[in-house]
């Protein structure tokens, strides 16, 4: 299976009907389990169940799941819209992506439809008294089971659409992005130092067909097609990055690949994804944290508490990590910014911050923590960070002792 079909497949896992619909295939399977594995159950079990016992006992289960899948889905449905007013649309693929969510919705329906083929088979007599058994027996278990699921529901809805569940939410799928670019910093292949004169003159370039952003590049379908051209292949627009028929995306050397295959192994789509682009996770915690500085909002503490999840983010970028050797050699793909990260995550908190002294004190000292880090390049775009913070900083306060003090945690970091 090739990387983009991997990747597709792992979207479609995600989606809350797939996961629904296996449960409920699930449940009609095991409903009628009943009719296959009746006649292995001894005569004198079935006497001892009361005819009427699961035809009751199914008829409660089918009402009582439809009532509550149609108010857990209300409920979700709430939690979205919370969480695209108090935080950002963009967080709203996380929380539909939530395996408790799906898990808890797949249940009830699944526990809905396993009633209603249970109480249909038992009205055309499919069963038999034998098969009642089994599908009394496993009705218990299915009972079992909701009692637990309703438990860890009732659990997860004190959180659910929460701003503080929905950042750490985005903070932990940065950090998990972060550590996989880290461990593979050009996806598997080899380096381009730059995406204009490190690519061959008279390369053939590829355009896209249309406006989006990049989603996903499968760079293991474009080694093949240069590899089957003996050609070279240059990538000019990673993953989160806006996409137009104006600009190549692709540049190839050394070989004519048809232009439409190479378009193929790159995936545009209407919106950013978190699974090859490590700036998104970043640049959806500083919208939460602009909308919190927002006048209408007015929530200066969930902005300084995306600030320290911002310093755990860009820290898990310097980690150290052990590097997978370079895989594919016919395939170059440029490495990610450092001063792009940077401005991602704090230049619109600065920007809407400036007049707010207490986001000015835990920027600075969150730049001076980030300049002491051991990597390439942080010291410098922490630095500049920090010197245009207190600029504009400079521009709004109107006491000079809170200038004062943002100039001294700004002086530490150019120190």
């Amino acid at each position: 299976m090739s990387e983009r079909w991997r990747w597709i497949l792992s979207q479609i896992t995600r989606r809350i009907w797939f996961r629904a619909g296996v449960f409920s295939v699930l449940a009609i399977s095991t409903a009628l389990l009943g009719a296959w594995a009746g006649p292995y159950i001894p005569l004198h079990l079935s006497a001892q169940i009361g005819s009427d016992a699961v035809d009751n006992i199914l008829g409660i289960l089918a009402s009582s799941m439809l009532t509550v899948t149609t108010f857990s889905l209300s409920t979700m449905v709430s939690a979205y819209s919370a969480a695209t007013s108090n935080v950002t649309p963009r967080a709203n693929v996380l929380i539909m992506e939530d395996a408790t969510t799906q898990n808890v919705l797949s249940t009830f329906i699944g526990s809905f439809l396993f009633s209603l083929v249970g109480i249909i088979a038992l009205s055309t007599g499919t069963y038999g008294e034998q098969g009642r058994v089994i599908l009394f027996g496993v009705t218990i278990l299915v009972i079992g089971f909701i009692v637990v699921t309703l438990l860890r529901w009732i659990d997860h809805l004190s959180r659910l659409g929460r701003v503080t569940e929905t950042t750490q939410r985005v903070e932990e799928t940065a950090i998990r992005t972060i550590r996989e670019r880290r461990r593979r910093p050009h996806l598997g292949c080899h380096p381009l130092a730059d995406r204009v004169t490190g690519i061959p003159p008279g390369a053939q370039m590829v355009h896209a067909n249309a406006i989006g952003y990049v989603q996903h590049i499968d760079v293991e379908a474009l080694s093949a097609l240069a590899k089957a051209q003996e050609a070279r292949i240059f990538v000019r627009r990673l993953p989160g990055e806006l996409a137009d028929p104006t600009e190549a995306i692709l540049a190839v050397e050394g070989g004519a690949v048809d232009a439409d295959a190479l378009r193929a192994c790159v995936t545009i789509g209407d919106r950013r994804s978190f699974d090859q682009d490590p700036r998104f996770g970043i640049c959806v915690l500083t919208e939460v944290a602009s909308r919190a500085l927002s006048p209408a909002t007015n929530d200066l503490g969930t902005a300084v508490d995306v600030i320290g999840r911002l310093l755990r983010v860009l820290a898990a970028w310097a980690d150290p990590v052990e590097t997978e050797p370079v895989e594919i050699h016919n395939v170059f793909v440029p490495p990610i910014s450092i001063d792009d990260l940077f401005d991602d995550a704090f230049l619109a908190i600065a920007r809407d911050g400036a007049g707010v002294v207490e986001v000015g004190v835990r920027l600075q000292k969150t730049l001076r923590t980030l300049s002491r880090l051991d990597h390439p390049g942080f010291r410098e775009a922490a630095q500049k960070h920090a010197r245009r913070a207190i600029e504009r900083a400079a521009l709004v306060l109107t006491l000079e002792e809170d200038r004062d003090v943002l100039r001294a945690l700004a002086a530490d970091v150019q120190a």
